[in-house]
């Protein structure tokens, strides 16, 4: 099993450091950054869960933590009914409601033509769906987002009775720090927070440890080349930043620190026309729901 990077956020680690609120401009800044910059890097791991598990027609998919969205459209382009919950991103989710459902119909057809499809088989919420649906594949591609004092397996487990039995979940992680260029730049998040509450490198087989305490049973795993590429500087490092990772790095010295430290660690990975380039390795496992036993009558 290889080792993943994840943010550390310990149960029992003490009151959070203080921040100024940051204003809803910067985090509808911060959410366009993700969409337009980061979250496209991500695609060859969409891509490969959704064309191993067969993503399709008739899948009911549901999407923990969905962003803005991404993983979503490409699986609804398969033909997949979907539904994304993100409980702690609302800029985020607003922009995926706008990708995934939008407002203005769309113009009908030419004669002749075919009339492009609607997107009416999605669902953005910002809680779980109490409608009663038994879904066939759940996705966190950010296992740890929404979760609480409980870790990453707390929005897992809350998720576990609205799948069907045997139903795959699927958790996605860094692949092994010596495959994964960034995380020499993530180091960055580590050496500047507050121990307690900075990026960390995964411990071995952490995403099996989620899965088993939401109840999951591990039923395979997968790596996937995931390169960051930026057309600049400047660009890596708002992508970077829209991730999330260096906010306690920020919180305990102050952004304009954050932003120059993070631009001397990406000075390796800068190319001769100025783009920056690294290569990474992400992994995703495969976890199911257990299939429910027959009542002997």
């Amino acid at each position: 099993m290889t080792p993943t990077l994840v943010r550390h956020h310990p149960a029992h680690a003490g009151p959070e450091p203080h921040t100024e609120p940051v204003p809803r401009a910067d985090e509808q800044a911060r959410a366009r950054d993700w969409a337009e910059i980061q979250e496209r890097m991500l695609v060859p791991l969409y891509e490969a869960v959704h064309e191993r598990l067969g993503v399709g027609p008739g899948t009911r998919l549901l999407g923990l933590g969905c962003g803005s969205g991404l993983a979503l459209l490409m699986a609804a382009a398969r033909g997949a009914p979907v539904t994304g919950v993100d409980c702690d991103a609302p800029e985020r989710l607003a922009l995926a409601r706008e990708r995934l459902t939008p407002e203005t119909p769309a113009p009908p057809a030419p004669p002749g033509t075919r009339a492009p499809r609607a997107r009416t088989d999605a669902r953005l919420l910002d809680a779980l769906p109490t409608d009663g649906t038994a879904y066939d594949v759940v996705t966190a591609f950010d296992p740890v987002t929404c979760h609480g004092d409980d870790g990453p397996a707390g929005p897992l487990t809350a998720a576990v009775p609205l799948a069907a039995p045997g139903a795959p979940f699927v958790l996605t992680g860094w692949g092994p720090p010596e495959r994964c260029a960034t995380a020499s730049v993530l180091r960055v998040a580590a050496k500047l927070a507050d121990p307690l509450h900075g990026w960390r490198p995964a411990r071995r087989d952490d995403l099996e440890e989620v899965a088993r305490k939401a109840g999951l049973v591990p039923d395979g795993s997968g790596r996937v080349a995931c390169p960051f590429g930026y057309a600049d500087v400047d660009n890596a490092v708002r992508g970077l930043l829209s991730t999330g990772l260096f906010d306690a790095a920020a919180a305990a010295t102050d952004h304009k620190q954050v932003d120059k430290e993070l631009t001397e660690a990406l000075h390796p990975y800068r190319r001769p026309d100025g783009t920056v380039w690294m290569p990474n390795v992400f992994r995703y496992l495969i976890a199911r729901v257990p299939q429910r036993r027959q009542r002997v009558p």
